[in-house]
């Protein structure tokens, strides 16, 4: 997995390292309003990350890809973006977080256009995404990564699709 340039940021492979940089990005109760959960302690974040860098599922079915992203030039943190990706390749779901303080300035937006750039590349057929029905800025980055809503709710969260 290499790093991807997403125009004011850059997506960063993850390392058990960045859980130091984004247990302060993921500290805001506000950013779980929608995706429930609490902000994470940072042994918690480290034991998930150490989890995730493993890159696959115990059984092998799953493609764990993850990134941390980093705005330019600095390199701060200010969020995550990830891809499970399933079915030898052709499916993948895709997820994203930016802390509150970075909200609003087109990292989100910017690392999930990137993240679908990049699944386009390995031939991914099916990129799907759970936008909870009320949280309006990930329903438009939803959007702006050209996925569209469904009639179909999971787990109270609409599903996303990227029409092929």
């Amino acid at each position: 997995m290499s790093r991807i340039v997403a125009g004011r940021c850059e997506l960063v492979p993850l390392t058990v390292d960045d859980a130091d940089d984004m247990v302060e990005v993921l500290s805001d109760p506000a950013l779980y309003t929608y995706i429930g959960g609490a902000p994470p302690a940072l042994t918690w974040l480290r034991e998930r990350y150490a989890r995730l860098v493993v890159g696959h599922s115990p059984d092998g079915r799953q493609q764990w890809h993850n990134w941390i992203v980093r705005r330019t030039p600095d390199a701060r943190a200010v969020g995550t973006v990830q891809a499970t990706v399933t079915d030898e390749g052709r499916q993948a779901e895709i997820a994203w977080i930016v802390g509150a303080a970075f909200q609003g300035q087109g990292y989100a937006t910017a690392a999930a256009v990137a993240l679908v750039e990049w699944l386009d590349a390995r031939g991914v057929e099916t990129v799907t995404a759970h936008v909870h029905p009320e949280h309006q800025a990930s329903m438009a980055v939803a959007r702006r990564a050209g996925l569209r809503p469904t009639d179909r709710y999971e787990d109270g969260e609409r599903v996303w699709i990227r029409p092929t």
